[in-house]
């Protein structure tokens, strides 16, 4: 019952806060952190708990004035319910969605790769264009970008950059932009006037420690190369630029943006980390859920998630079928109005097998 985990949360609350009070505690920096991060994960929930219990309490109070012989404080008791009994199952949901599973991802920066898929140079122009969406939201957002690759021509034309998005909640925003993106408009170089289809595809990675992923460098291939400019020509008189293959799985990362070998690799290695517990935590997800698809957040790099369409001024989201008709809006990075219901939807999706309930 929700209660009852509701209950035994609370207890941990109150235990950790006599473990965080004693003296034998005060030695053991390591452990107090850990005490003190799981006292922090609990205590919005504890607050909302006490907050239902003295609800019901006053609830309970108040029918009892109902039945009294008092003809106003009846009438006020009645008052009372009825207002209690509006707000009670607001809290509760909340309270059922505060006790969700947590994404051990949502906390962390975010590696935003983009590339242009299908439509040649507007595919190109279109991954320019959702990079300036996402740096315009990571500024709306007080979060901080940096680009780590890039790869494309002096015209706009991006065939595929790699951005490092740092800030708070990062992760838990971005999570829902995976997959394809697909864009009608009339190119600027369409001479009749007809609408083109392009596509560009985005991967949102969660910055990821070693001691979050097992990386043996022993299973890692490392070749360097001269970097590579606009158009193919060499840009550096040095082998700086580093392609690291991860044999076991396949992946390969290139990194050739940064001035030196060293700055290379280590950017080259963060991101393969990252997309090495990207690959683990879905191959863990599918199996966990392989009698359904989840709505919302699958990290199904084929499927198309989204369509900017120029000529209606629509933005339409296919996994919660929702449509805004404010496309430069959206295109100039207000997207928090597309990334709340997402959130919805996928705490609905949780709930509807059984996130709440006891397991």
């Amino acid at each position: 019952m929700l209660l009852d985990k509701l209950v035994g949360v609370e207890a941990r609350y109150e235990e950790l806060e006599r473990l965080l009070s004693t003296q034998e505690l005060m030695s053991d920096y390591q452990q107090m952190a850990e005490y003190a991060k799981e006292r922090a994960n609990l205590i919005e929930v504890v607050r909302a708990f006490r907050e239902y219990k003295k609800m019901l309490a006053d609830l309970e109070g108040a029918k009892e004035l109902a039945y009294g012989n008092d003809p106003d404080l009846r009438e006020m008791a009645q008052m009372e319910i009825h207002g209690l009994e509006t707000v009670m199952p607001d809290l509760l949901a909340k309270l059922t969605t505060m006790l969700l599973p947590k994404d051990p991802r949502d906390g962390k920066d975010v590696i935003m790769e983009i590339r242009a898929g299908a439509g040649g140079d507007e595919g190109g122009l279109f991954a320019n264009d959702l990079m300036r969406m996402y740096t315009r939201y990571a500024e709306i957002k007080k979060w901080k970008v940096e680009m780590l690759d890039l790869h494309g021509s002096d015209k706009g034309v991006i065939k595929s950059v790699t951005l490092m998005i740092k800030g708070k909640d990062v992760f838990s925003r971005l999570k829902y932009e995976s997959g394809v993106h697909r864009v009608q408009r009339v190119p600027a170089t369409e001479s009749q006037g007809r609408i083109h289809t392009s596509t560009a595809t985005v991967a949102v990675l969660a910055e990821m420690d070693e001691v979050d992923v097992k990386l043996d460098m022993n299973d890692v291939r490392v070749d360097v190369f001269r970097s590579q400019g606009a158009g193919g020509q060499s840009v550096n008189t040095t082998d700086s630029a580093v392609r690291m293959t991860h044999i076991p799985t396949g992946i390969v990362v290139e990194m050739q943006d940064e001035r030196s070998q060293l700055q290379n690799r280590e950017r080259a290695k963060q991101i393969l980390v990252a997309r090495m517990y990207e690959r683990e935590y879905e191959k863990q997800r599918s199996e966990l859920e392989e009698e359904r698809r989840s709505q919302v957040g699958t990290g199904d790099r084929s499927e198309k998630i989204r369509t900017y369409n120029y000529p209606q001024s629509r933005v339409t989201d296919h996994r919660i079928n929702y449509s805004n008709y404010n496309l430069p809006t959206v295109m100039n990075g207000e997207l928090d109005d597309f990334v709340d219901q997402l959130a919805t939807a996928a705490q609905a999706d949780q709930l509807s097998v059984g996130g709440g309930d006891d397991e």
